[in-house]
């Protein structure tokens, strides 16, 4: 896999996203991403390394609510009550994921990656996760993250790879 790698990637990327594409290789699991805060980071993680095709299926950058609406059928009512900064817009955007895609897994993001538009409820550097598997769980996660924005965005990004790993373990065991 180390031919793959290629070093524009942020050392906390490359190494997760490598694993994210032979663990799920594997095991014959291929992914989606929907993103918001990051912006397609995670999607250009994997990408970044050739050879990604097989597994990536496609990635939504859905950073208007607008967007997740359109892209991903996340309700506007679902936004309008909770935010889209929140653990329920999340496991939405992850399932939207996998209902546009032909992804086995998804994960989506959604966060304030600052340096403003933070609050006391919800302070820069909260990212809420959510990990779907296709016919099975989604699973959901908040952090607070430390740093300026792009130190947000890589963390948020790593974690996201992360929870991708622990999904294509719920999914599938490994094939010998």
């Amino acid at each position: 896999m180390a031919d793959r790698m290629v070093t524009a990637l942020p050392a906390a990327l490359a190494e997760p996203a490598a694993r994210v594409l032979e663990d799920c290789r594997a095991r014959g699991l291929t992914v989606a991403t929907a993103e918001s805060c990051t912006g397609g980071l995670v999607a250009a993680s994997l990408t970044e390394i050739a050879g990604s095709s097989d597994v990536f299926d496609r990635g939504f950058a859905t950073y208007s609510n607008a967007a997740k609406q359109d892209m991903l059928g996340v309700p506007a009512a679902l936004l309008a009550r909770h935010g889209a900064v929140s653990a329920e817009v999340a496991a939405a955007m992850a399932a939207g994921a996998l209902a546009q895609s032909r992804a086995d897994l998804a994960v989506a993001i959604t966060g304030i990656a600052g340096p403003g538009g933070g609050t006391a409820e919800k302070p820069v550097g909260l990212v809420h996760f959510a990990a779907a598997v296709r016919g099975g769980t989604v699973r959901t996660e908040k952090h607070v993250f430390a740093g300026n924005r792009a130190a947000v965005r890589v963390q948020a990004a790593e974690r996201a790879l992360h929870m991708l790993l622990e999904a294509a373990v719920q999914a599938q065991p490994e094939r010998h």
